[in-house]
């Protein structure tokens, strides 16, 4: 049996390790997890309750529209109930896109170091991937706008981007939507919106009143805490979200996750909390990166990307040996770590971790 001959040079998506893996293969009992992003404060307690609340329901079919949750996010961020799509997280959005719009010999362009699910999506639907190499870890706009040719169906940004936590303004998408001819959707990936403090950052909202080729996606996984329940959503003109729809499979996200986003969204106590306890933390970090004079990317999400001045695959074993788990592999960057901001007790207890083996590794070389 012969797969699609786009599908057979693909790599099959590594997640990090998680703590029970590290525990068993390391025999540690106390491990911190510090390397997918995920929110160490949990969930909202409205949410857990609503999981609860939906257990005498599991016989039952979600509703496919997921009607309640589109009104209550709907209601959130001041947009209609026609320009929601639920996914089973955002990457779901993601394929639904690539599987909508992109046929063999389309064009679709990102940044070369970004969230590896434009590229892998896009490729399974036989598209040409145009990877337009960052600048100082930013996208390249200028650039990107390039590389658009009258075959470019998708252009994809990710904001602030995984795995460099830059962002770009307001002004700065303006003005490449403006120049951006109305053929090309542009996906604006906010997984970690929740998570920025930084006034530059676009109003997404205002923008999607501008351009009807605008898409942004958004995840329930993050800030909201509920990655294992898989939800997240994409908001743009109803004509797009239609087209979208029209791939969607039936039944493509839980009752329970449903239930937890409907309830999650109407605690915003909870994720103001969590952008604050984040705020600082990340400031913790890069103050910490500054004195051990380690250079990271201007951060805007729940991670920080660091030079550890030596092969990031190295360090993370070393780490990991002390029961931190971080991420490597960054492409054009092998000296770079990546690593999710934790509970206060979790950075200090990384950042000491850091600090011995780069004096451990200073002795030995």
């Amino acid at each position: 049996m012969q797969p699609k001959k786009s599908v057979v040079h693909l790599p099959v998506y590594q997640p990090g390790k998680s703590v029970e893996d590290v525990k068993r293969e390391l025999g540690l009992d106390e491990v911190i997890k510090l390397a997918s992003n995920e929110n160490p404060y949990g969930s909202s307690e409205l949410a857990k309750q609503a999981i609860v609340n939906e257990v005498n329901n599991t016989s039952l079919y979600p509703d496919g529209a997921a009607l309640q949750t589109t009104a209550a996010v709907a209601h959130h961020l001041g947009v209609n109930t026609n320009q929601i799509i639920f996914g089973a997280g955002s990457d779901e959005i993601i394929l639904m896109i690539c599987r909508a719009y992109l046929v063999a010999g389309d064009e679709t362009i990102m940044a070369d170091q970004t969230f590896p699910q434009y590229k892998h999506n896009a490729e399974i639907e036989g598209a040409k991937c145009i990877e337009v190499p960052m600048k100082h870890g930013a996208h390249d706009l200028d650039a990107m706008l390039a590389a658009v040719t009258e075959r470019t169906k998708i252009v994809w940004i990710c904001n602030p981007n995984n795995p460099t936590g830059t962002i770009l303004s307001h002004n700065e998408i303006v003005a490449f939507m403006n120049q951006m001819p109305k053929h090309v959707l542009v996906v604006l990936d906010e997984a970690y919106v929740e998570y920025v403090t930084d006034d530059q950052f676009p109003d997404t909202f205002a923008l999607l009143k501008e351009f009807n080729n605008l898409i942004s996606l958004r995840t329930f996984s993050k800030i909201y805490g509920l990655a294992s329940l898989r939800i997240g959503y994409g908001v743009g003109d109803p004509a797009v979200i239609h087209t979208i729809n029209q791939v969607r499979e039936p039944f493509n996200t839980t009752r329970f996750a449903q239930a937890a986003a409907k309830a999650a969204i109407e605690d915003q106590a909870f994720i103001e909390m969590c952008r604050n306890n984040n705020k600082q933390g990340r400031e913790y970090l890069q103050e910490q990166f500054n004195r051990l004079q380690l250079h990271s990317f201007p951060a805007h999400g729940n991670f920080v990307l660091v030079d550890v001045g030596m092969p990031a695959q190295d360090m993370f074993l070393m780490l990991m040996q002390r029961g931190i788990i971080t991420r490597a592999g960054h492409g054009k960057y092998p000296t770079y770590l990546r690593v999710s901001i934790g509970k206060p007790e979790h950075n200090e207890a990384f950042v000491q971790a850091l600090e011995q083996i780069l004096l451990e590794v200073k002795v030995t070389s």
